[in-house]
């Protein structure tokens, strides 16, 4: 896949903007807080319809604005020539793919994949359980829409489960929503099991070429209730009523599974340098490519948001070997890109505005 073009309206700090691209490699160089990973955002948003550093999609329109918009131009190897308009508002979400609106947005997902390079990502590793679901959650529903559907179907049955809980409920009130939460939690545990463990090869391949040494590398699943059957995840629900009912929560569940990665069988948060963490994240975002070129026969565009500048010149030049040579990449940085790695489009970012500099 590719973007030609991207036009946006009260997005962040971008009241207005459209860039046409050229060739396959764009660079956005600016200050920071100028509006370069405000763009990224909007690119990736083209995904799932979710940014992905921003949970409530209220954060993304302009300040004193009601209505953000974004329209993406694309080569697609399966659809042709594309356009994808969005346009959202607090609560609300509309999607048109040429001039016909998209009567369910479930159908949008996954269709166009992007896929995010962030300074920030080294919180996978080490920061909290949330930001690990998210990420795996976002990447199988982009592939996999019996994922999403179960996704949707147990956080809303958890969600009325929970507003049954502050209201001291009846047993036989809470039976219709927990039958709902493990039929739909059982399979995301079996799916995530089976989709971690493809994920786990892929990244050990890319481990291997990115850093300097060839640990073995992988994922420890670490699912809250462990649930073969949606018989045993109904069990736990029922046992666990008295202390949700206390806690007005429900205490256990797939919402709050979490994975590590690990080096030599051992969790990275706790025994990975710097270096180490940061080649590990570099992987599973190749990784996660690679997830969507297998599962999707689309080759995702590589968003890299301020990252290939953090690696010394040996890693960089190893991560470049490992990008395919027809992949769009769009990358943003506080100075231009070196020459060695490649002949940028590039574009100079300020206050939100964007220029087109020189193709190098």
């Amino acid at each position: 896949m590719k973007i030609r073009a991207i036009g946006l309206q009260h997005f962040r700090n971008i009241a207005g903007a459209r860039l046409e691209f050229e060739g396959r490699l764009q660079f956005l160089v600016g200050p920071n807080g100028e509006g370069k990973t405000n763009l990224l955002e909007a690119i990736g948003f083209i995904t799932a319809l979710r940014s992905f550093r921003a949970a409530d999609n209220a954060h993304l329109i302009g300040h004193g604005q009601k209505e953000a918009a974004l329209s993406c131009d694309l080569e697609h190897e399966v659809e042709g020539p594309s356009k994808l308009t969005i346009k959202f508002r607090p609560g609300v979400k509309e999607a048109w793919l040429e001039e016909t609106k998209v009567a369910r947005l479930a159908d949008v997902i996954g269709r166009f994949p992007t896929v995010v390079f962030s300074s920030q990502d080294q919180q996978l590793v080490r920061g909290s359980p949330g930001g690990r679901r998210r990420w795996l959650d976002l990447t199988l529903s982009a592939t996999d829409a019996g994922y999403l559907n179960h996704l949707q179907s147990y956080h809303r049955a958890l969600a009325e489960r929970n507003a049954l809980l502050k209201r001291d409920p009846a047993d036989a009130e809470l039976d219709a929503f927990e039958q709902v939460l493990a039929d739909h939690g059982a399979a995301l545990v079996v799916k995530r099991r089976s989709a971690l463990s493809e994920l786990a090869e892929v990244l050990t391949k890319s481990y291997a070429r990115i850093a300097d040494h060839a640990e073995p590398t992988g994922f420890s699943y670490q699912p809250n209730f462990d649930a073969t059957d949606a018989e045993e995840l109904m069990a736990k629900l029922v046992a666990g009523r008295t202390r949700d009912r206390i806690l007005k929560s429900t205490g256990a569940g797939p919402h709050r599974d979490d994975f590590d990665f690990t080096l030599h069988d051992r969790a990275a948060k706790d025994f990975a340098s710097e270096g180490q963490q940061r080649a590990l994240v570099l992987s599973l975002r190749l990784a996660q490519a690679d997830w969507f070129r297998r599962c999707m026969k689309i080759e995702p565009v590589l968003l890299a948001d301020d990252v290939l500048g953090e690696l010394d010149p040996v890693r960089r030049e190893r991560f470049w070997r490992t990008i395919p040579e027809d992949c769009q990449v769009i990358a943003t940085g506080t100075v231009h890109p070196e020459g060695d790695l490649g002949d940028w489009q590039i574009f100079e970012v300020n206050e939100g505005s964007f220029s087109t500099v020189a193709a190098k």
